[in-house]
């Protein structure tokens, strides 16, 4: 027996899942990510996972901030525990203007919007802009929670070329012509400027103003997302785009590289009308933010030196970068090629022709070493031949003993190319939701 509006199953079929028809269209573009499923066994302490995209908390002050935590509850605690404005704690607000700064923005409290984690801004910014078929442009590659989100909202993603200093002016001009040739709307860029995720590539300062002119004359509005600007290895900090661009930039940040990702802090600055419309999606979508969580990251930049925390992140993964670097010289065999960060957690690796990083990933993993194949961080499919390796969690000497057993894994697998040729893997393509411990 079928119910109203269902179609009628054929004679002895049975659906894994009863309520398939009643999806939205949306919902058709949810996948989990690349390593979702291998995830229980990447985790295992034997295998060494350069997959994951979580800070080390290692170096934070933790008997201090449980202390900290413990007064916010005895002295605020009617305030931290009830509701709050979907706008976020005034004061932490004040704060993050003051932590912008560093990038030379110049900001307004009342333009800002606290929101849990920049990935809920990210998702308010594209529901707000983003009717069904709108065209994205995005960096080819780029940050597969993004990607996610924007298929969630049937918006149509089309890449933009990147090189070793960042996307590609031409390529842009490129792309935004193509869209007007075929009469297509393109909402935003989304661009992660600096130490890029995936490609941990940083975007020159001298084509930075060349892209936001690109996008104020096609009117095409920039979303500039950037939870790593605050961790170079050089101890220099990139000019925002937002600190060049006050109008049609929305900028996009977070405490979750910078304090504590499980806190699920972060923010949307954006110009006033757009502020407001961010505001009412907030509340549609959370009421508001944890009041307690925002207490927290505000306690801690009032009491804790937090620029001098940051150097010390800024140190420890400088050192981390360098032993994954140093084991890709060392190891890896001829015709792989890669980037070399000057900050953040990523370097992204492309492999032999012929050789699939997804179709390789379950043999990686039996010879305990995880990665992120590279389809993962497109929206078309493309990316077969790279990977992403995370240098954020492992100590160095982890790090060093993964890049090793991760050589063996590519060398057999060329030494079977060679063997027997090319095979075609069925990977997925295409936007895939992440898992926390992949963004």
């Amino acid at each position: 027996m079928t119910t109203p509006g269902q179609p009628p199953e054929r004679p002895g079929a049975r659906s894994l899942d009863p309520h398939l028809h009643r999806y939205a269209a949306r919902a058709a573009g949810m996948t989990a990510s690349e390593v979702r499923a291998l995830f229980a066994v990447a985790s295992r302490p034997e295998v060494v996972s350069l997959a994951g995209g979580m800070p080390n908390l290692a170096a934070l002050p933790l008997q201090s901030l449980s202390e900290q935590v413990g007064s916010i509850i005895a002295e605020e605690g009617l305030t931290a525990l009830q509701y709050g404005s979907a706008h976020g704690v005034p004061q932490l607000r004040e704060q993050i203007c003051e932590v912008m700064a560093l990038e030379g923005i110049s900001g307004h409290p009342d333009d800002l919007v606290v929101t849990v984690g920049s990935q809920m801004a990210l998702d308010l910014v594209t529901r707000i802009f983003c009717d069904p078929g709108d065209i994205v442009l995005a960096e080819g590659p780029s940050y597969v929670g993004a990607l996610g989100t924007f298929a969630s909202y049937q918006a149509d993603v089309r890449h933009v070329a990147m090189d070793e200093h960042g996307l590609l002016p031409d390529a842009l001009r490129a792309a935004l012509a193509a869209a007007e040739r075929a009469g297509r709307r393109v909402k935003f860029l989304y661009t992660i400027p600096n130490f890029q995720n995936p490609a941990g590539v940083t975007l020159a300062v001298s084509r930075r103003a060349e892209v936001l002119d690109i996008c104020a004359r096609h009117g095409v509005l920039v979303i500039e997302d950037n939870p790593y600007g605050l961790l170079g290895f050089d101890g220099q900090v990139y000019p925002a785009l937002r600190s060049m661009d006050t109008d049609n930039v929305v900028y996009l940040g977070s405490f979750s590289k910078t304090f504590a990702s499980g806190l699920r802090v972060g923010w949307a600055l954006a110009p006033h009308a757009v502020r407001e419309k961010l505001v009412l999606a907030a509340e549609s979508a959370a009421l508001c933010a944890p009041t307690l969580n925002q207490l927290i990251v505000s306690r801690y930049l009032a009491t804790h030196d937090w620029k001098g925390q940051i150097k010390s992140f800024q140190a420890m993964y400088r050192e981390r970068r360098d032993a994954l670097l140093a084991g890709l010289e060392q190891h890896m065999p001829a015709g792989c090629t890669w980037t070399r960060p000057d900050g953040g957690f990523f370097v992204w690796m492309t492999v032999p022709e012929g050789v699939d990083t997804k179709a390789m990933q379950p043999r990686a993993v039996t010879a305990r070493v995880a990665y992120v194949p590279g389809t993962g961080f497109y929206g078309d499919g493309f990316g077969s031949r790279q990977m992403r390796l995370s240098f954020c969690y492992p100590p160095p000497e982890r790090i060093s003993e993964g890049v090793r057993r991760l050589a063996g894994v590519l060398a057999d697998e060329i030494e079977l190319l060679n063997t027997f040729g090319p095979t075609t893997s069925r990977s997925l393509s295409g936007p895939q939701t992440p898992a926390p411990d992949t963004a």
